[in-house]
């Protein structure tokens, strides 16, 4: 019994530890402000000012920031000296000791790097106490109204804009666009009319070109990697939300069902340009933005001698079925004007680059109406599934089919004409890809029709590049770029902090970043507040599949940009992506605190969640060391990195630094501005309905700043488990390679997949963490409380493997005290304890290895001895043989066994001796000579 009791005992207190070593640490880290205090003791900060921040280094004076120097007016006298000096002035430049603008003395290269070790755990301690409300007044935004849609379907009982249409597709799969694009358009070759190669235009929106093909994910200008989306709309449906006037997807197949057509003919009329963008950079208007059009037109064609032509017949078919089904109030009254729509937010390089470009694209325009005078069917001879990515539903294209498109990218279904094609009609339909095109290029020399209304002749303009400034980094993505000098080809990639998430609203193809922020209580899925979005783009954190405003189902893309490095192509003047992770895997950053300060709508009528700007704070001591090391030179200020590479894309200067950002803190002139944007060109019900989304916006972000007062490095227990890494995007929808803090390594993450870190050692300050001013800083705070090795690894082998060891453990344990036991019973003498027993029997095995080590000495002597006794016996059986071979040979066999025998009795005396003279002579083995050895061997 009382052995029982004490396994069970054992057992207990083995399965409690187990338990306790089950426990998951926390996913991210939250800012500790008192290790700081304590550290500080009673010295207080310089006028409020951060510790160990810029400011505060140069009021110690430490021994890698010398102390600014005043600058002061020169005097009278101190003019007089330098004029009698025979004009000896001081250089203007140090071009070796170059100071960058904004540093309060020469930075050495080689401290670039070491300064970002410097940090405080946490950020933001300055206005911990505001409110969203006032932090909004403090970065003077707008956190009140919003903008109106400009016109609507006219029928007050819409209250919800879409984008959801019936209309002709003309996508195209080319081998320089996205490889998932459908061919569903053999007529025309619509990667000939845009410039993807960047000889005219100078940038555009995030999106790019909309026709030829689309993009793939690592194209050099960094454009969302959509598939091709060229169309024209027929008949606008909008909303897919009954209860705000849309119509359901099941009312526009029930409707589409009943209706016959016949193969309508498309006509290609003109390309132009205009639209009503704006710049978004800024005050400089030099370059117009614009978009880029393609006009079309339904040719009227007629069956049977019918007085009203096919596609007159499909409009008043299509409006009586779609009122039969109780179409919803959203859908448009009248059918829209055929288009193209190619691209927006064009920037071209100059107004001359602007006329060729028209020219070009029209002459292409021209050589499709010289190949269908009368238009022509618009399909393929292919197969394709509808809706994207259900390969089990493949079918025939063919030529005049329409199409539901639920959003521009998606196809969700496809209905075939009436009737085959005519013969006339199938040979049109057929020319590009069967006959041979190349002599209507070569006769098409002249443009026959007008297009200079069309955006062509708005003056003269060019771009300067050298009116760049450092503000124009903080960027409308709904238009082009003004491009600094020497950079060729625009870019969307940059680094920055992943904030995306998976949630039930979003697609699954979304990847969780980080557990900190749900952003789905600052949008508006409902629509209760927001009438419709002013691009194809919805709610930029996650859209849901079948959302009533058509938008585009994206994943979520939440993101704070942070430093956007332009072109991946070094042959447009850009870096290579290798060379940008080169770089990063190089730079020693803290752990990157955030914290939202609030929410509000810009100048471009974006919604957007502003995060505090403090410029002494790792975050901003991560965007001064990229400036220094991937900014364009500007301003006399030149980057450096130790590899060598730079590019003329950056859209951040040099000598641009945090504290030139935005905010009460900032000047406000450079590019360095924390923001996450929720949704594009939102168009709110009402200026009340604006005010009231964003004060319920605001009150969120007020319980945010509670919860992280001092700020918060994001994470998962799964991606960047110690929080504050830092993400390289090759666009906002594709998060590639991920960054630790304080070179704690890098791993690629891209579209889903991951691979394994790579580890780099992180140098530190002089003295490093064993000085202890730096205690209290956060890089040596997590090294002086890292675990212990054995934690580490006890973590490691997760609940399984803890219980498979703890089991493995018990088991020989229990099995040790069985055999002791039995051993004990046995041989335990009469009235003995089981630790008398266990004490003595100890003793008894120490005093049998004492006793073992003696007798291995005695055999080791032995050993010796038979070694010399097998000497003397070799040695005398020679001796005897010798002297056999000198008797002769005529003797008898007796005599010579006689002879044999005193022999061998002669070599026993001597063998017996031998061992007393050897044994005399290793005494004295100095005196005696080789030669005298040998003599005595012998006798």
């Amino acid at each position: 019994m009382p052995r029982i009791g004490a396994q069970r005992g054992f057992l207990s207190t083995a399965l409690a530890i187990a338990s306790l070593s089950l426990v998951r640490s926390t996913n991210a880290r939250l800012a500790d402000r008192s290790r700081v205090v304590k550290a500080r003791g009673s010295r207080r900060d310089r006028d409020n000012l951060a510790i160990e921040g810029a400011a505060y280094r140069v009021k110690q004076g430490g021994d890698y920031d010398a102390q600014r120097p005043t600058a002061m007016a020169p005097t009278t006298r101190d003019i007089a000296t330098r004029e009698l000096k025979n004009e000896e002035f001081e250089p203007l430049i140090d071009y070796d000791n170059r100071q960058l603008r904004g540093s309060p003395h020469y930075e050495d290269p080689e401290l670039f790097s070491r300064r970002l070790s410097s940090q405080l755990t946490g950020c933001c301690y300055t206005y911990k106490s505001y409110s969203a409300a006032k932090m909004c007044s403090l970065y003077k935004q707008d956190c009140e109204s919003g903008e109106t849609p400009s016109h609507d379907s006219g029928d007050q009982k819409c209250t919800q804009g879409g984008l959801s249409f019936i209309g002709i597709s003309f996508s195209v799969n080319t081998a320089s666009g996205n490889p998932y694009s459908y061919q569903l358009c053999d007529q025309f070759p619509m990667e000939n009319i845009i410039d993807r190669n960047y000889n005219y235009v100078m940038s555009m929106d995030e999106d790019g070109w909309l026709v030829g093909g689309g993009y793939k994910s690592f194209d050099y200008s960094g454009k969302m990697p959509y598939i091709d989306s060229s169309h024209t709309e027929l008949l606008r449906i909008g909303s897919m939300d009954t209860s705000k006037g849309g119509t359901t997807i099941e009312q526009v197949y029930a409707a589409m069902s009943s209706v016959s057509f016949a193969p309508f003919s498309v006509f290609p009329e003109y390309l132009k340009g205009g639209g009503g963008h704006h710049s978004g950079d800024g005050d400089n208007k030099d370059v117009p933005s614009s978009d880029v059009t393609l006009i079309v037109s339904i040719v009227n064609t007629y069956e049977d001698n019918d007085s009203y032509s096919s596609y007159e017949n499909f409009l008043d078919q299509l409006f009586s079925a779609m009122y039969a089904v109780d179409g919803g109030a959203c859908m448009d009254d009248h059918d829209t004007d055929p288009h193209v729509s190619m691209a927006r937010g064009v920037k071209f390089k100059s107004s001359y680059h602007q006329q060729q470009y028209m020219y070009n694209a029209n002459l292409e325009v021209a050589v499709w109406q010289s190949m269908y005078p009368k238009g022509t069917p618009i399909g393929s001879k292919g197969y394709a599934s509808f809706p994207p990515g259900s390969r089990g539903n493949k079918q025939y294209v063919g030529y005049g089919n329409l199409y539901f498109f639920f959003d521009r990218a998606n196809i969700t279904k496809a209905w075939r004409p009436n009737r085959d094609l005519s013969n006339d009609e199938s040979y049109y339909a057929t020319l590009f890809t069967s006959g041979d095109t190349s002599s209507y290029y070569a006769n098409t020399k002249n443009i026959n029709f007008n297009y200079k209304g069309s955006g062509d002749g708005g003056g003269n303009y060019e771009h300067n590049p050298y009116a760049w400034k450092a503000t124009m980094a903080m960027h409308d993505m709904t238009d082009g770029w003004l491009l600094p000098p020497n950079c060729e080809q625009e870019g969307e990639t940059f680094f920055g902090i992943p904030l995306s998430r998976k949630s039930d609203s979003n697609l699954q193809a979304s990847s969780t970043f980080q557990e900190q922020f749900d952003f789905e209580n600052i949008i508006d899925r409902n629509y209760t507040y927001i009438k419709s979005f002013g691009t194809n783009h919805g709610w930029l954190v996650g859209e849901q599949i079948g959302n009533g405003a058509g938008s585009i189902v994206d994943k979520d893309t939440a993101h704070i940009p942070i430093f956007y490095t332009g072109t991946t192509n070094p042959d447009m003047g850009g870096i290579s992506l290798s060379n940008l992770i080169k770089i990063a895997k190089k730079i020693e950053f803290g752990t990157l605190y955030i914290k939202p300060a609030f929410v509000f709508i810009d100048d471009n009528g974006h919604i957007k969640l502003q995060f505090e700007m403090d410029p002494n704070s790792a975050l901003a001591y991560l965007y001064d060391n990229l400036c220094k090391m991937l900014g364009i030179a500007w301003n006399y200020d030149t980057p450096y990195n130790k590899e060598g590479v730079y590019t003329n894309c950056a859209m951040h200067a040099a000598g641009d630094r945090a504290k030139y950002g935005c905010g009460p803190d900032g000047s406000g002139v450079g590019g360095f501005c924390p923001q996450m944007t929720v949704a594009y060109s939102a168009r709110f019900n009402s200026q009340a309905h604006a005010a009231a989304y964003l004060d319920k916006c605001n009150n969120y972000v007020d319980y945010w700043r509670s919860l992280y007062p001092s700020g918060v490095a994001v994470g998962t227990t799964k991606f960047c488990p110690s929080g504050g890494c830092l993400g390289l995007f090759l666009n906002r929808y594709d998060l590639f390679n991920v960054f630790k803090p304080d070179l704690g390594g890098s791993w690629v993450e891209y579209n889903g997949g991951s691979l394994q870190p790579t580890y780099s050692p992180a140098p530190t300050w002089k003295g490093g963490c064993d000085e202890p001013h730096n205690f209290h800083l956060d890089k040596c705070f997590r090294k002086r409380a890292k675990p212990p090795a054995s934690k580490v690894v006890w973590d490691s082998l997760g609940s399984v493997g803890q219980f498979s060891v703890f089991l493995l453990a018990f088991m020989a344990v229990t099995l040790s005290i069985s055999i002791f036991l039995a051993r004990a019973r046995k041989r335990r003498k009469k009235g003995e304890s089981y630790m008398g027993f266990l004490f003595r029997d100890s003793k008894k095995k120490g005093k049998k290895k004492k006793k073992r080590k003696v007798r291995n000495e005695d055999l080791e002597e032995m050993m010796l001895d038979d070694v010399r006794s097998s000497r003397s016996r070799r040695s005398s059986k020679s001796r005897s043989k010798s002297r056999s071979r000198s008797k002769s040979e005529a003797h008898s066999r007796s005599d010579k066994s006689h002879r044999s025998s005193k022999s061998r009795s002669k070599s026993k005396s001597k063998r017996s001796s031998s061992r007393h003279t050897r044994h005399d002579r290793d005494d004295n083995y100095d005196e005696a000579s080789p030669r005298e050895e040998r003599r005595q061997q012998l006798v």
